[in-house]
């Protein structure tokens, strides 16, 4: 079953706490929100499965619509209801980053800017210092424990999140916190700047191609995260605002980037609502481009949205997401 109360916790980070040798660390943040409620991010740094050491990735100017769909949200607790259809994270579906580019940090060493603690610490630890700056954590709620102190910063009721990773394509030990759109992750936002940092974490044992009900791993295929460039087809084009009236011609582009030719067949685009359409049938000659008309299908919304690549069995071949500002010239197609 998924996660009992997922969500996402706007508030201020006020301090920090590194674990060290226990069997299971965590990275601890002190957050308070506007109303002044306490609550504690319990970060995992360390998996309880081999391999142990998380996968993570940091992107220091991170562009995508959820945060468009962040606003409006108030301080505190947010309760994000199941699905698509709001600011939710999903890994696998919502093209948050390239997985490829994750990689693997030990919990804790000895010397400065070499493990996952001190990672962390770097990008929280700016945060607390700047009064404007917002966290957005992702996962699930706990508490508040009536009467309860917290056992790491003290205050009362002890309340806070957790689970602040990928949630799906767990082992069998771990298989029932999977679910689809309630991935952990950490996004900080500093409004002067008008920047966002995004942290997100994952386990090594998890899939990359989970099922689109349960989020369990797909038996029988291999969920090992891909290798950067070795996708032999990808997106590398959207027109999402073409000119003229409504309904405007939506299509998006192909390239096979690999040295042989690849039947699409049965191979679909969709978007973030899992809306598809159909790309032509047929060989695609090695370094070729093909533009696919969306048609009624898939829909590329001119605030910003979510484009994947299915092939003939359903898996993820390639995914990306667009900006509103990306989306706003009328004509132009969007490269990613």
């Amino acid at each position: 079953m998924p996660l009992k109360a997922y969500g996402v916790l706007i508030t201020r980070a006020v301090d920090t706490r590194r674990e060290g040798a226990v069997d299971s660390p965590h990275y601890q943040i002190h957050l308070t929100d506007d109303a002044g409620t306490h609550y504690r991010a319990s970060v995992n740094v360390l998996s309880q499965e081999r391999p142990s050491e998380l996968l993570y990735l940091v992107s220091e100017d991170f562009r995508h619509p959820v945060t468009a769909r962040l606003e409006g949200l108030p301080s505190g607790w947010n309760t994000l209801p199941a699905g698509p259809g709001g600011p939710n994270l999903d890994f696998v579906r919502g093209n948050l980053f390239d997985p490829a580019l994750m990689r693997p940090l030990p919990p804790d060493l000895a010397g400065p800017d070499n493990d996952l603690a001190d990672l962390l610490d770097h990008h929280v630890r700016r945060a607390v210092a700047d009064p404007d700056a917002r966290l957005y954590v992702f996962g699930e709620r706990w508490g508040p424990e009536t009467a309860v102190q917290d056992k790491v910063f003290g205050f009362r009721p002890g309340n806070g999140v957790h689970d602040i990773h990928m949630n799906q394509g767990n082992s069998r030990r771990f298989r029932g916190d999977d679910g689809v759109w309630q991935d952990g992750g950490i996004l900080i936002h500093y409004p002067a700047q008008q920047r966002w940092v995004a942290v997100f974490l994952a386990f090594q044992s998890q899939s990359w191609h989970t099922d689109d009900s349960t989020g369990h791993a797909l038996e029988g295929t291999d969920g090992t995260r891909p290798e950067s460039g070795t996708q032999p087809v990808r997106l590398v084009a959207a027109l999402v605002n073409p000119r003229g009236p409504a309904p405007e011609p939506e299509s998006v582009s192909l390239l096979n980037a690999s040295p042989d030719p690849v039947d699409l067949t049965g191979w679909r685009i969709v978007d973030r609502l899992g809306q598809g359409s159909p790309v032509p049938p047929g060989p695609l000659a090695a370094g070729a481009f093909l533009t696919v008309p969306l048609g009624g299908g898939a829909r590329l919304g001119n605030h910003g949205g979510e484009i994947t690549l299915l092939d003939a069995k359903g898996l993820k071949v390639h995914g990306i997401s667009y900006t509103a500002e990306q989306a706003g010239r009328e004509g132009w197609s969007v490269a990613f």
